[in-house]
This record gives structure tokens, sequence and C-alpha cells, in this order.
């Protein structure tokens, strides 16, 4: 995915401008991150079996109406734009989880992994709302690991947009999160009867 590719500087000037409070400095900064959202948004309805469920349009404009509503600049940044806006598409996810919580767990619904790396959740099942917790879990924990899982997971970014974003490695990154997903796995499936995933 090379959505995170454009002037990283002009972001960084339309975020401060923002924080300014010109308003047309949000209508500038959305041309240049929208590709990706959209890369993002069409690749979690690429995923779902019923396109009525989850589109791409209305994921990417649910996400651009609530960067709007926020009455400050979402970060100084580059990475704190994306990281903000990851941490908000993982905020959508979930209610689209909790929209779809009256239907019995595991039954009716279509497996759709929220990525492949985390084939043991989908979205808009309860596993969804398991994942969430357990992320607040660890978010008392140690933030920053819940930033790499949005970036990666929720934001869709390779593992080297992710080490960009955060000033690491990707060795650190690909670490990080093989043991991120194993403490997640634990926290969702204690009794372990889900496919474990993958090392």
């Amino acid at each position: 995915m090379k959505g995170l590719e454009p002037a990283q500087g002009e972001i960084t000037v339309l975020l401060a401008k923002w924080k300014d409070g010109e308003p047309s400095a949000f209508e500038e900064l959305m041309p240049l991150v929208y590709p990706h959202l959209r890369q993002v948004a069409a690749a979690y309805v690429r995923r779902e079996r019923n396109p009525d469920v989850l589109q791409a349009t209305s994921l990417v404009n649910e996400l651009y109406l609530r960067l709007l509503n926020q009455r400050q600049a979402v970060g100084e940044d580059r990475q704190h734009f994306y990281t903000f806006a990851a941490k908000v598409m993982r905020l959508i996810l979930i209610d689209h989880a909790r929209g779809n919580q009256a239907q019995i767990r595991g039954g009716g619904l279509q497996r759709v992994p929220l990525s492949d790396d985390l084939a043991w959740i989908n979205i808009g099942s309860p596993e969804l709302l398991d994942l969430n917790r357990a992320l607040d879990e660890l978010a008392a924990i140690d933030p920053y690991k819940v930033q790499l899982v949005e970036l990666r997971y929720f934001l869709g970014c390779t593992s080297e947009e992710t080490a960009s974003l955060m000033h690491i490695s990707k060795a650190t990154v690909d670490r990080e999160l093989k043991f991120i997903k194993s403490w997640l796995y634990r926290r969702i499936h204690p009794d372990g009867k889900e496919e474990s995933p993958s090392a």
C-alpha cells in the first residue's frame, strides 16, 4: 500500500494551519490522505461478502466526518494524524460490530477476517468487540503497542509504513506485532479452542 507517500512536509504544514484555525487546511489535507484511507476501506469491503453491510464510501465518509468534527487539529505531524485516523477507524469498525451484536455469536455471520494476520478476528462479529476490550487492556499497560496494532491492522499500513510513522525499524515492528498478536490471542481465546495465530 502506497498511500502514505505524498508530501510528508505538506501534511505537517496543513496540520499546523488547521491547528491555527484555518478552516481551509482540513479541505486541503484530505486529498493528500484520502487515497490511503480509501484503499483501507476498500480492503475491508473486499473481505465483506455482503456489500450492504460494509461499503468503502460510507466507511471513508464516516472517518472523514469524525475527523472533521474534531474541534482542533488531530496532531502536529503526519505520525500523529495517521495514528489518530487509525484509532478512529478502529472505533468505526467497533461501532459496526456492535450493530451486529444482536446476532448469535458465530451463527449466521460470514467469517470476514480483519486482516490476514488476524484471521481469528472477524469484521462485524463479537470477536471484534473482544479484540477492542483486549486492546483497551493493553493500552493501560503499553499504549505504544496499541498504536502499532491500529496502524498495521485498522489503518492497513504495511510494516514499513508503520515503522516509518513510529520512527522504529521494520524488524522492531515485526517483532512487537508477533508478541502482541500472541498476547491478544491469549486474552481473547484463553481456552485455546480457536486456531492460534501463526508465528
